[in-house]
């Protein structure tokens, strides 16, 4: 079958990994040759500094900031609100804004690296929303997610098709925490025509849109497709085509999510505690071995289960395989129901590619799902992953995201015949 007719389910299978596999292709990289994590317009685009005591602009930059820097021998690297598997950092933001006082109408880039947006495309009667919600104007934001997928490529091949979704899926979650922070709403959108509102763009085959973030007042109006195109900009310094990721790309854009009624989660963090921590967010890479509370345990269940603000769904399926919770039996749960009892801190640290963390955690969770759309039901697990970052944090339990695993045995572990979609760890 050509590739370019494949279904989500079909690239899902043709980038497992398994103890063969990861043996024959250990998949080393010269860091020396990494592709530029930031993209940047033209000098002469008109920009906006965006200031954190303006609160329209803290709720834009606190989407996507640069929350630490660290040096290696091979140059600086930020990490952000937001994180990235191999902190590469694939996603851009796109933020339109109509009707927001002290800001132009118009399509912004949101360049992370200088806390700024670049206007891109100024808006008369036309603008995003005949591309996402025909019909309809947005008084207010529009975040549009993106992902450069070389700087993935460049070291994870074609399974970095997953973690560009993945990333997206976390990007838009900490879209939500910041909104969530600056007391607006949002809704989450995944079935639009992507594929023609990035060729509008200009992003030729180098970057796609995966999904967007409404937030802001919904109207009756009708609004044009953008009546000009943007000029291209590439978001890396160098490119290197992967046709298997353009083709499961537009393969898994065209087929619809599942549908669900809108709702809303209703959180109880402190705010000002959860701004602290998401700042200071970090992924853990080592574990002491010591237990959480089941109190904490069942709290991070609990917000798992909250409400995704999205209209288009997959049904996520949450393991926890639990090594070190006071109180509660050792084993394989979903959710607080007990599968199957035993200690498998050793056959999930083989499981997650010999990663020490997962052997060492206090709970090691797989999110698994039989999807409609494959993009989709990826950035979903990538939303509630990041979720899960901000909740145990919040808590002081210490969390990373897993993307590597081997797949088949995984599943035999869970006893699932549905897709692992991610794996992510929390302890102390």
């Amino acid at each position: 079958m050509p590739s370019s007719q494949m279904s989500g389910k079909a690239y899902h299978d043709a980038t497992k990994h398994s103890y063969l596999s990861v043996q024959l292709d250990p998949n080393y990289v010269d860091a020396s040759t990494q592709p530029s994590a930031f993209k940047v317009y033209p000098k002469f685009y008109r920009r906006v500094k965006l200031n954190l005591n303006n609160p329209v602009h803290a709720f834009i930059s606190l989407s996507s900031a640069i929350t630490l820097e660290k040096v290696y021998k091979d140059g600086p690297l930020k990490l952000r609100v937001n994180p990235s598997a191999g902190a590469l950092y694939p996603t851009e933001v796109y933020v339109q804004v109509r009707g927001v006082e002290g800001i132009v109408n118009g399509v912004y880039h949101l360049e992370v690296e200088n806390n700024c947006l670049t206007l891109i495309y100024e808006l008369i009667d036309d603008g995003l929303e005949n591309y996402i919600i025909p019909g309809k104007s947005i008084n207010g934001f529009i975040f549009l997610i993106s992902c450069v997928y070389y700087r993935s490529s460049w070291k994870y091949q074609n399974r970095s098709i997953r973690y560009c979704f993945l990333d997206s899926g976390h990007h838009l979650g900490a879209v939500a925490a910041s909104a969530f922070l600056h007391n607006r709403d949002i809704q989450l959108i995944f079935d639009f025509d992507k594929l023609t509102l990035s060729s509008d763009l200009g992003f030729e085959n180098k970057e796609f849109i995966t999904a967007c973030a409404v937030s802001g007042e919904i109207q009756d109006k009708k609004i044009r497709s953008l009546r000009l195109k943007v000029p291209f900009v590439s978001g890396t310094d160098y490119f290197e085509s992967n046709q298997f990721i353009e083709d499961a790309y537009q393969a898994t854009t065209l087929q619809n999510s599942n549908q669900q009624k809108l709702e809303y989660p209703q959180f109880d963090f402190d705010k000002d505690k959860l701004y602290q921590v998401v700042w200071n967010r970090r992924s853990i890479r080592r574990f002491r071995k010591e237990a959480i509370s089941q109190e904490d345990y069942l709290y991070v269940v609990q917000q798992l289960q909250q409400s995704i603000p999205t209209e288009n769904y997959e049904n996520i399926e949450i393991y926890s395989v639990v090594h070190r919770v006071e109180g509660m039996t050792p084993g394989l749960y979903k959710g607080t129901y007990l599968v199957k009892a035993g200690n498998f801190s050793e056959k999930t640290g083989y499981l997650c590619i010999n990663q020490a963390i997962a052997r060492d955690g206090a709970v090691t969770l797989f999110f698994v799902s039989d999807y409609l759309n494959y993009q989709t039901a990826m950035q979903i697990a990538g939303f509630l992953g990041q979720r899960l970052y901000l909740t145990s944090n919040y808590l002081g339990i210490q969390c990373s995201g897993i993307g590597a695993y081997y797949d088949d045995e995984t599943q035999e572990l869970l006893e699932t015949n549905k897709d692992v979609l991610y794996g992510m760890v929390i302890g102390i």
